[in-house]
């Protein structure tokens, strides 16, 4: 099933015609040099941004049609820089809810934290003393409050050292496995993205050059996607 489709999707001079879907319970990374629109694609997801011209799906539902706060509770997002905010651990796993005026149970807090291979007693923990690889599983722990449908991870283990890189990488599979989670990821690690992928999509200049299952990426006859692989100048 496509859980989430982009129609001829146009933004700015930064997307151009793009149309492509996403397979359920699969994960699949955007690879492409910098500048090709990936972070602007998985922002369209979650209606941080709208197309110009186009239009996109979530299970078979226009996104335009689909309240904002309903969306982003389906679709949770994690960014590189694994932003927080001031306080503990437990404010800022209780920040999905409390921008909704509800609560999360300390239990359930709990819970996500041995999700993510933390130890509950974190849970008063200022986030300030965390390590980079601890603040990632902070944030991917946040994503997961609201039980979204889809994960989008955008280039979250780029700052971090190759051992917390593959542990991110472990906890992210293990996650889409136990949860059934839709995830897309994007990395500019390509070796990484072969090792974490379903199905990928490669994008240049904004434009989708072509998408399906991973193992396209060392297959295509496309020169464009050679080049790439190859590390060359495109």
């Amino acid at each position: 099933m496509h859980i989430i489709e982009f129609k001829d999707v146009s933004h700015n001079d930064i997307l151009h015609n793009i149309t492509g879907y996403f397979r359920e319970g699969r994960i699949t990374t955007f690879v492409g040099p910098s500048g090709a629109g990936k972070t602007t694609c998985l922002k369209h997801i979650n209606g941080l941004l709208s197309p110009d011209a186009g239009d996109i799906y979530f299970k078979g539902e226009n996104i335009r049609d689909i309240d904002i706060i309903a969306l982003r509770k389906q679709i949770g997002m994690a960014f590189q820089s694994a932003p927080m905010i001031d306080g503990t651990v437990y404010d800022n796993l209780n920040l999905p809810k409390a921008i909704f005026g509800e609560a999360l149970d300390r239990g359930k807090a709990e819970e996500l934290l041995r999700s993510v291979d933390l130890n509950d007693t974190m849970l008063d923990k200022a986030v300030k003393t965390l390590s980079g690889g601890e603040r990632s599983r902070v944030a991917i722990a946040r994503t997961l409050v609201n039980k979204p449908d889809v994960l989008l991870l955008d280039e979250i283990t780029a700052s971090l050292d190759y051992r917390t890189m593959k542990e991110i990488e472990r906890l992210i599979l293990k996650l889409q496995k136990n949860f059934g989670v839709t995830v897309i990821w994007i990395t500019h690690d390509l070796d990484q993205a072969r090792r974490v992928s379903d199905d990928m999509w490669f994008l240049r200049n904004g434009e989708l050059i072509e998408f399906g299952d991973a193992s396209f990426i060392d297959t295509s006859d496309n020169p464009m996607i050679g080049r790439f692989v190859r590390g060359e100048e495109l």
